[in-house]
């Protein structure tokens, strides 16, 4: 009997080990369950917003350029000999910049002197014709008017005469001197005569007239000679500006001092109608030339104040934005020029500007990382908490926002978030709305 009460004990405490061993089972499994369930959620990290203040910080790369260059030019056609200079020299005035080629010169002389010779022929030639022409014009002008006076002699004579027909036929009538209707018919037809001569005089003279006012007529116009003339006295004045590179031993020098920019002449090349070279004038202010993006513009505007750090110099300075306009070669960008102060900088040189603007105060503020763009909606993700079947479980909400201002470090936004809200920064996976994840 007590052997069996003993088993029964034995059995019972066997029954509760294996119930609390069952347990222990479930548990370990429910660990291991939930253990594997987390481990495949995205892991995230999150902030909150901030208060911060938005600033713009805009830092572009430019060169330095003389703030007014000088053309030297040059009597275009002359083969260059020697260029004695180069971009970004420093000369003085008197310096040679370059020479010609002097048998080349003497070549175009000569043939500028060939064809002064045959433009001065030609006006000889003109000038003669044009004497012979007056002369002619002069004897048939005195001859027309000798006819003109032998006409009128003449004219005059017959229209005498039968002046006096009818004079002798009034005589005869008087005197009866003969058959009465035959006097007065003679009359008739000396009447009739003296009539026809005085018509015959005027016509003859009116002709006699015209010829002479035909002859008196000016010439017409011809401006060959003027042309011509022209033409010589281009020649004359070319010529003696050959003359003049001839008397300077075709040596070109600087008319004052400065630094070389540029240079548009070779050696062997002819000297263009356009300048050969270019100079920056030391009395001039240098310039800061840059290019702003229409982003960058945004935050730059003209007469603001900059800092200017040029290559080699230890410290900024501030200047002022004098020149902001968009670039025609560039459209869209936009160029910008700040006026250096007297003895500031020299052509060539690189430097850098930088403009910060404070800009306003946000409430919310996040990292860039953590705003997510699409097309024209900005939204950022969220970590909330809610029951689920392990347990409380932490899942993302997706929530639009508007941005309200940004730069390189802060994103100013508003919407449906307050300085509670855990707004994912960074994660494991990439996670969307209603997604579980774990910190």
């Amino acid at each position: 009997m007590l052997e069996e009460k003993r088993a029964g004990e034995l059995r019972k405490k066997r029954i509760i080990a294996g119930f609390f061993i069952f347990l222990g089972l479930m548990w370990l499994c429910t660990v291991i369950s939930k253990s594997i369930y987390a481990s495949r959620l995205p892991v995230v990290t999150t902030v909150q917003t901030e208060q911060k203040y938005v600033e713009h910080i805009v830092e572009v790369e430019g060169i330095v350029i003389a703030g007014d260059k000088n053309p030297v030019t040059a009597l275009s056609g002359l083969r260059i000999d020697k260029i004695m200079v180069q971009v970004g020299d420093r000369v003085e005035e008197g310096d040679v910049l370059f020479t010609i080629d002097m048998e080349d010169l003497e070549t175009i002389m000569e043939e500028k002197q060939v064809q002064i010779a045959k433009l001065q022929l030609q006006i000889d030639t003109i000038l003669q014709n044009e004497e012979l022409a007056r002369q002619k014009k002069a004897l048939e002008e005195e001859r027309a008017r000798a006819d003109y006076d032998a006409q009128a002699r003449y004219q005059d004579t017959l229209v005498g005469r039968a002046a006096e027909e009818i004079n002798q036929a009034e005589t005869d009538i008087e005197d009866q001197a003969g058959d009465d209707d035959a006097l007065k018919d003679a009359l008739q037809s000396a009447a009739y005569a003296e009539a026809d001569a005085k018509w015959q005089r005027e016509n003859t003279m009116k002709d006699a007239e015209r010829r002479v006012e035909d002859i008196l007529l000016p010439e017409e116009e011809d401006s060959t000679l003027a042309a011509t003339q022209i033409e010589l006295a281009d020649m004359q004045a070319d010529l003696s500006q050959y003359q003049a590179v001839k008397e300077i031993d075709g040596q070109f020098t600087a008319q004052s001092s400065g630094l070389i920019t540029d240079i548009f002449i070779s050696v062997g090349g002819r000297i263009p109608d356009s300048a050969v070279m270019l100079f920056a004038d030391d009395t001039v202010p240098c310039q800061f030339k840059s290019m702003l993006t229409k982003e960058q513009k945004k935050y730059v505007a003209l007469n603001d104040k900059v800092g200017l750090k040029l290559d080699g110099s230890s410290k900024e300075t501030d200047v002022t934005v004098d020149y902001l306009a968009e670039s025609e070669s560039m459209p869209g960008n936009y160029e910008i020029y700040i006026n250096l102060p007297e003895g500031k900088g020299t052509p060539g040189l690189s430097g850098a500007m930088k403009h910060t603007e404070t800009g306003e105060k946000y409430p919310n503020c996040l990292p860039p990382a953590a705003v997510h763009k699409d097309n024209m909606r900005s939204y950022v993700y969220v970590v909330k908490e809610r029951e689920g079947i392990l347990g409380m479980e932490y899942y993302v909400e997706e929530i639009n926002v508007r941005v309200l201002d940004e730069n390189e470090n802060w994103v100013a936004v508003e919407g449906a978030l307050d300085s509670e809200s855990q707004i994912i920064v960074s994660a494991t996976k990439e996670v969307k709305n209603g997604e579980i994840v774990r910190y």
